[in-house]
């Protein structure tokens, strides 16, 4: 797979929860907030918003580098 595959995925999927692992073999669960030509932005946390390892209500965005997705799937199996 390629940067423009993951990006178009990651754009059809906007606001949906993701679990994508990169080629060195990290896991990032959440929703996808964002997506550019480089990044996919993952909030992650639980469904409500809150995440008890975090200060306060938002949880964390993390970006992910497209061009280093190695693993891309949908659904509620992937919720924390």
């Amino acid at each position: 797979m390629n940067r423009d595959y993951y990006y178009s995925l990651c754009c059809q999927n906007h606001g949906r929860h993701a679990n994508i692992t990169d080629i060195q073999g990290n896991t990032f669960s959440g929703k996808i907030v964002n997506v550019d030509q480089h990044n996919v932005y993952i909030q992650q946390g639980n469904r409500y918003g809150y995440n008890p390892n975090y200060y306060g209500y938002q949880s964390p965005v993390i970006p992910v580098a497209l061009a280093a997705i190695g693993g891309f799937a949908l659904g509620a199996a992937f919720f924390w």
